[in-house]
């Protein structure tokens, strides 16, 4: 297979994430999906155990238990089999970026949660995170999603098994996908996050893993000619 083959299919996958995105958030049906869960009195999943304790607080432990999972097996695994131990760094790092880049974004916006929206018993009044910089008069910073990113930055899982051992990286990719909507299913019920702030964060990772392979795969190329001049 062409070395840029993959890279152009997860290029047409991130655009065609892009374009489903676009259209659910022109849709609205972010607040419509939301009223399914609350009425003026507020999310009654909001501090429910199986909600905050079990699929918030839970989700979270589990996510940085896979991250020392995994940052375990870069030093005493390394190439021992499969992948090299730069390709494991590379990924755990792509991992970390994730981590790191969605929650940044998320400090950065003036969005509201869902339970600070007036129609929610909140203060706030509902203004889409299109309309950036324009405040709605609660406290801000809910997108994109911080929870969901716990399950969605680990897309780089993927791309790190799929040339070695493509059914485990399958079964990867499913299982964040899975992990990712849980996570967001529960934030929704609670009032924490509207769907698309989940839906922004999965392609948020997602894109990101797909610039790092991208990049990766990029290198080797450019480094071919050179090797063949000096032969």
């Amino acid at each position: 297979m062409s070395a840029a083959r993959p890279v152009r299919r997860d290029l047409a996958v991130t655009l065609v994430g892009l374009a489903a995105l676009l259209a659910w958030d022109f849709s609205g049906a972010d607040l419509a999906l939301t009223r399914l869960f609350a009425d003026v009195q507020g999310f009654a999943w909001r501090q429910a155990w199986f909600t905050r304790s079990l699929l918030h607080d839970g989700g979270r432990a589990v996510s940085a238990a896979v991250l020392l999972a995994g940052l375990v097996d870069v030093w005493w695994v390394g190439a021992a089999r499969g992948p090299s131990r730069a390709e494991r760094w590379r990924w755990t790092a792509a991992v970390v970026g994730s981590l790191v880049a969605v929650p940044a974004l998320k400090r950065l916006s003036a969005t509201s949660c869902p339970w600070d929206l007036a129609e929610f018993g909140g203060v706030a009044r509902y203004v889409s995170h299109w309309q950036w910089g324009v405040v709605d008069g609660g406290p801000g910073h809910c997108f994109p999603s911080g929870h969901a990113v716990a399950a969605f930055a680990f897309f780089g899982m993927y791309f790190l098994w799929r040339a070695h051992r493509p059914a485990l990286a399958r079964a990867w990719l499913v299982g964040t996908v899975a992990a990712g909507l849980v996570f967001g299913l529960a934030q929704l019920a609670r009032g924490a996050h509207f769907a698309s702030h989940t839906l922004w964060t999965a392609w948020l990772c997602w894109g990101i893993a797909v610039a790092v392979e991208a990049f990766s795969r990029r290198r080797p190329l450019r480094a071919a000619p050179a090797g063949g001049s000096r032969a």
